[in-house]
């Protein structure tokens, strides 16, 4: 039965998608069968993958509102083992068209249930709030995935989101484990990214992924060529952090 990571963090900007596509195409480069779920309605972590939601037809929005199965919304990438379940624009209405369906919040769950045994690794990239959407994938998922970027206020709001993990835990999803949390945009030239590494440790203690993201020009280059960095540059210190985060997941 494959593992369930929801990647979470209520503040935009902050490295989600591209920790998603990333991770999912070094786990599946590694031999592991990976899906992505995209659930937030910016559709990124589709064209990280080459998959274009917006003409691709059936996507995770029909599968929260009932229309279609999920099996149906699976579209298989170029890249060996890593398939996705893509997102578009009409997701961003979701929270008004769930809100009359019955258990909403456990669409996602159900959803998913259907293929867990297909997939090795799920992993779920949220969008940046905490609404039916979110809630949905914390629900579904055995462990919630942080990405902190090493910036000024990194922690600002954080405290929002580990309430809403401790509510899912005590209310709705009881195995919910946090996976940890990883370090992104982190720039070795200035002092504010080491103040951030050190806070962040302290806060988090051995929650913390011991792989640190750094800003990295290629890691922003390569969605727009449908590629994970580890096909568009393999050599840049992005690629090999992923890689190295990849191997932590794995190890545990």
């Amino acid at each position: 039965m494959g593992k369930v990571i929801s990647m979470s963090n209520q503040k935009g900007g902050v490295g989600k998608t591209t920790t998603t596509v990333n991770l999912a195409a070094f786990l599946s480069e590694k031999g592991k069968k990976v899906l992505i779920i995209d659930i937030d309605p910016q559709a990124n972590a589709g064209y990280g993958v080459g998959i274009n939601a917006e003409e691709s037809g059936n996507t995770i929005y029909e599968v929260l509102i009932g229309e279609i199965q999920i099996e149906d919304a699976i579209h298989h990438t170029e890249f060996p083992n890593l398939d996705i379940v893509p997102s578009n624009i009409h997701l961003s209405g979701a929270q008004v068209d769930m809100m009359e369906l019955e258990n909403k919040e456990f669409k996602m769950r159900d959803a998913i249930s259907k293929i867990r045994d297909y997939y090795d690794y799920i992993l779920i990239d949220c969008p940046p709030s905490l609404g039916i959407l979110t809630l949905n994938a914390l629900i579904a998922a055995n462990s919630v995935m942080i990405p902190l970027q090493c910036e000024y206020y990194a922690l600002e709001g954080l405290s929002q989101l580990l309430q809403i993990i401790s509510m899912v835990q005590e209310n709705l999803n009881k195995s919910l484990d946090v996976e940890g949390v990883v370090l992104t945009m982190y720039d070795s030239r200035t002092k504010l990214s080491q103040h951030v590494v050190n806070d962040v440790k302290e806060h988090f203690n051995d929650k913390v992924f011991k792989t640190i993201i750094p800003r990295n020009v290629k890691l922003s280059e390569a969605p727009s060529f449908g590629k994970p960095i580890g096909l568009y540059d393999r050599i840049c210190p992005g690629s090999e952090a992923y890689e190295q985060l990849a191997n932590e997941v794995l190890a545990k």
